[in-house]
C-alpha cells in the first residue's frame, strides 16, 4: 500500500490535540485519527488490550513496534472498509508518533506533510485541564496528579525529540494556553495556509 499523507498534530497531554483535531475533521477533508481512541476502543481482554493497560496504568508510553503495529492495523482496516482512501484522503494524526523512533516506523504508512505544535507554556494549566477531563469524560489516567506529571516528564523526554526529526520549514507553533476556540481558529489558519502550498 501506497503512503497516506498526513498532518499531524502534536502537544503535550492536555494541551487540546483532541479538541482541535476534533473540530478539524468536522470542518475540513482531513480524517482524524487518535491512537489514544484507537487504543481506548481495544478490548481490554485482548492481547494487545492488555499490553496496553500494563503500560498506561502506570503513566508509562506503550513500546514503540506495538504503538505501530496496532495503529497499522487499525488503518488497513478503514481501507478494507472503505472508510478511507489513501489516493484521496488525508490523514490528521494525534498521538503519533510519540518517540523518534516511531517518526521512522510510520514512515511506509505515512507521508508526513506538515506539523502543528499545540504550545503551553504552563504545566498548571495542564494538570487543571487533565483533571477537569478526567471528571466530565470517566478517564481514570486523567485522574491522578502524579501519573499527570509522569506523562508530562515522558512528554519532555521523549516525545518533544520527535520534533527534531522533522523539517522545521513544515512546522507550525500554536499558542495552546488560549481559549479552545482561538486554537482551533488558529490551527485552522495554519491549516489553510499550509494546504494553499501543495
Amino acid at each position: 500500500m501506497a503512503q497516506i499523507p498526513a498532518v499531524l498534530i502534536f502537544g503535550a497531554p492536555g494541551s487540546g490535540k483532541g479538541t482541535v483535531g476534533a473540530k478539524l475533521a468536522a470542518t475540513t477533508s482531513l480524517k482524524h485519527l487518535s491512537t489514544g481512541d484507537i487504543f481506548r476502543g481495544i478490548a481490554p481482554s485482548s492481547e494487545n488490550g492488555q499490553l496496553l493497560a500494563s503500560y498506561s496504568s502506570k503513566g508509562m508510553l506503550v513500546p514503540d513496534e506495538a504503538t505501530v503495529q496496532i495503529f497499522q492495523r487499525f488503518i488497513n482496516g478503514l481501507v478494507d472498509t472503505n472508510k478511507l482512501n489513501p489516493d484521496k484522503d488525508m490523514l490528521l494524526l494525534d498521538g503519533i508518533p510519540r518517540t523518534p523512533d516511531q517518526v521512522d516506523l510510520i514512515k511506509p504508512i505515512v507521508d508526513v506533510k506538515h506539523v502543528f505544535v499545540l504550545d503551553i507554556t504552563n504545566d498548571e494549566t495542564i494538570v487543571a485541564r487533565l483533571l477537569n477531563r478526567a471528571k466530565i469524560e470517566g478517564r481514570k489516567d486523567d485522574a491522578d496528579e502524579s501519573i499527570i506529571k509522569r506523562r508530562l516528564e515522558e512528554y519532555r523526554s521523549k516525545t518533544a525529540a520527535v520534533l527534531e526529526k522533522y523539517d522545521p520549514a513544515i512546522v507550525t507553533h500554536i499558542v495552546g494556553d488560549n481559549t479552545p476556540d482561538e486554537v482551533f481558529c488558529d490551527t485552522l489558519a495554519a491549516y489553510v495556509k499550509f494546504m494553499k502550498t501543495l
